[in-house]
């Protein structure tokens, strides 16, 4: 099957429809078209073919994105890379992507420099781009490698477009909706964004960095975002309300009942989902209009993904958002059964109504005393204190249950109590899964990142408690 390019198709539709807005500043569909075919014949001049890797290691920006939509108008695929990690994990991942050019403001071998790059094309009709196949490779992503060494994902544009099908048939976007690109473009969810507003027609908004998470939101109709965004927001909330017009989607992990709570008591417009890197985003959502009891689980399967589970309550997936597989130096990893299902190693199971609840990360389970612990199930408990910012749960060894829970906790005055914290816990769990010790957030280990870095924290929980 071949899939039209969205950009083209936007652009033809309303060649003067805003496509991004930073900093007060918009371009239109058409502007847009013509600067992704002038960059695509600037690359090709630099010598990237159909096929080739092109590594993009750009904060988020108007070049960030007219990069990326360059690179898959030239035929290559986009992998776009977090500055924010060392130099020597950018080199590596360099490296393993066998990128023929890397595009950024930093000096890298075999770059080049944004303005080296981007450039306007002729004005010429939209309909000139050529489609897509399927199957044909777009992007790499990286996982969040927070449970183990991250792995490069590769995508295909059907994988992109058929996640952006699935959402639309779930929550419409118009040309009049504004999605704020409130997750990077090295994250899934970012791409996501994106290829939603292309297919939609929409504005995507572009935050400005010196603004607050709240100033930002509140010049969109719609925003993306994980639990610890929702609780800045939340903080953020006065002197005036500032959420979405129409629609807040979470994603990310396990949401806390208490965080959907409060959410919808304040009136914030919020939808819950599930979704992983390997299934380009989401893999179920809420509809608009879900009630409370829905808005607890991750919704219903959106068109165009399968699931199913193992007989060990993993959740299994399948469809055309499924990736093509994981980049490696010897060639593509496949990682899926006979039957084409990728295990995705998380645990759940679907509601009497048919919608997923997701208990947690199967690698993330500890044993202790013969017992099976969930860390969600504990952060989720921990999330209802009051004051809590943040919180990820952790095993450590011991020599009398085998393995036992620490907790790190940030609070929004930086005071742990840990007696409300037990209390916490041991009013919604059994006592076996109270956390033996709760510890600060370490700062050192920085804030910005999606998920907590649970393989870190237990290293340190590790050295804590052997210094007990």
């Amino acid at each position: 099957m071949e899939i039209p390019c969205l950009l083209s198709a936007a652009a033809r539709r309303a060649p003067r429809r805003a496509a991004l807005s930073f900093g007060g500043v918009s371009a239109s569909y058409g502007e847009l078209d013509r600067l992704a075919s002038g960059t695509a014949r600037r690359l090709k001049e630099k010598g990237v073919k159909p096929g080739d890797r092109v590594a993009l290691i750009l904060e988020r920006s108007p070049e960030a994105v007219i990069a990326l939509l360059g690179v898959l108008r030239a035929g290559a695929v986009a992998c776009p890379l977090s500055p924010r990690i060392p130099q020597a994990s950018l080199d590596e991942r360099r490296q393993r992507l066998n990128a023929s050019l890397t595009v950024s403001d930093r000096p890298f071998l075999a770059s080049s420099s944004p303005k080296e790059v981007i450039e306007r094309g002729p004005r010429e009709d939209p309909g000139a781009a050529p489609p897509f196949p399927e199957d044909a490779p777009a992007t790499v992503v990286f996982t969040s490698g927070s449970s183990g060494a991250a792995r490069a994902a590769l995508h295909t544009y059907g994988n992109h477009y058929f996640s952006a099908l699935g959402a639309q048939e779930n929550m419409p976007l118009t040309r009049e909706d504004r999605w704020l690109l409130s997750l990077p473009l090295w994250h899934v969810g970012g791409l996501a964004i994106l290829f939603r507003c292309l297919l939609g027609g929409a504005t995507a908004v572009l935050p400005d960095p010196a603004a607050s998470l709240a100033e930002s939101v509140r010049k969109a109709t719609h925003a993306s975002m994980v639990s610890t965004q929702l609780r800045r927001l939340l903080r953020e909330r006065r002197p005036a309300p500032a959420w979405p017009e129409k629609a807040l989607l979470l994603g990310g992990g396990p949401v806390p009942p208490v965080l959907i709570d409060e959410a919808v008591r304040l009136g914030v417009p919020v939808r819950a989902s599930y979704g992983l890197t390997e299934m380009s985003s989401q893999v179920t959502a809420t509809p608009p209009g879900a009630s409370l009891e829905a808005l607890r689980t991750a919704g219903r399967l959106l068109a165009w993904r399968e699931l199913r589970f193992d007989d060990e309550g993993q959740i299994m997936v399948r469809g055309r958002t499924r990736f093509a597989g994981y980049v490696e130096r010897d060639g593509l990893a496949r990682p899926f059964d006979e039957g084409g299902w990728f295990a995705t190693g998380d645990l759940g199971a679907l509601d009497d109504s048919g919608r997923l609840v997701v208990r947690g990360r199967r690698d993330h389970m500890l044993v202790s005393g013969g017992e099976n612990i969930l860390p969600e199930e504990i952060e989720g408990a921990l999330a209802g204190a009051a004051g809590v910012e943040r919180v990820a749960v952790v095993g450590v060894p011991d020599e009398e249950y085998g393995q036992r829970p620490v907790a790190f906790v940030e609070t929004a005055d930086g005071d742990i109590d840990i007696s409300r914290l037990r209390d916490a816990v041991e009013s919604a769990l059994p006592r076996f899964m109270t956390p033996d010790a709760f510890y600060p957030w370490p700062s050192d280990l920085g804030g910005s990142s999606l998920k907590p870095d649970r393989r870190a924290l237990a290293r340190r929980a590790e050295a804590m408690r052997g210094a007990e």
